[in-house]
């Protein structure tokens, strides 16, 4: 059973404009409750044993945000600087084991999602096989994804997750920012600032990146426009 999370908090979230000037964007609220909450409260309902937050920005809002939250034992993870994905979740390994020896769950904190059966968490651990996979992507359609969305991240090809290259203009999937890692992925990576994507491009060059496609909505609230668009969504 994978019952250990870390949710990557350290971002500002520069393109929410003013809305982060104050307040750090995974306490930006979505019809008065925050990204991070919402991922908690599906951490929760998971029965997510372990948490671990990594923070930066405004962290001291965050870490005070986390202490109302008891149904659940949060470690957080300082940063002097903001390390990246990557770079965050290897400075956090410490805290992730033993609990994550044979695989972890990371969610970023600012999208948001509405599961339609089973929670992704449940989904992603039905797929995991840490014998033949390194990194397992929870990926999504492009007509289940909404708000500050691109172009796509991924395309399916005999069973197995394909990062767009760049002469590509489009793929069919989205990456929702929340996957397992087994922690053998950070072997021989030095310490420092550097994207979790690295990581994925490694996997898939061996073989050893899987993916799911999660059933449910998904909404990445990455600007104004997209977090008005996303209450709308919601409310309806």
């Amino acid at each position: 059973m994978i019952d250990t999370l870390m949710i990557l908090a350290a971002g500002r979230g520069k393109r929410m404009l003013h809305l982060t000037n104050d307040r750090p964007k995974p306490l930006v609220p979505v019809l008065g409750r925050t990204l991070l909450d919402r991922v908690i409260d599906h951490a929760v309902s998971a029965h997510i044993n372990h948490l671990v937050v990594n923070i930066c920005y405004l962290g001291d809002q965050i870490s005070q945000t986390l202490l109302s939250r008891s149904e659940i034992p949060i470690k957080i993870s300082h940063e002097e600087e903001a390390l990246e994905t990557g770079g965050g979740v290897l400075n956090a390994l410490p805290l992730l084991l033993p609990t994550g020896s044979n695989g972890f769950f990371v969610a970023n904190a600012d999208p948001l999602w509405v599961d339609k059966t089973t929670s992704v968490f449940q989904q992603l651990e039905t797929a995991w096989n840490m014998h033949n996979m390194d990194i397992l992507l929870a990926l999504i359609p492009k007509s289940q994804a909404f708000g500050a969305i691109h172009s796509g991240d991924y395309f399916i090809e005999n069973g197995r997750p394909r990062r767009k290259r760049p002469e590509e203009k489009s793929a069919p999937y989205f990456f929702t920012g929340i996957q397992i890692l087994h922690p053998r992925v950070f072997e021989g990576i030095s310490p420092g600032v550097f994207s979790l994507v690295k990581l994925y491009d490694m996997a898939e060059q061996t073989g050893r990146l899987g993916a799911i496609i999660y059933d449910g909505d998904w909404y990445h609230v990455g600007t104004p426009e997209a977090l008005a668009e996303t209450e709308e969504r919601l409310k309806k």
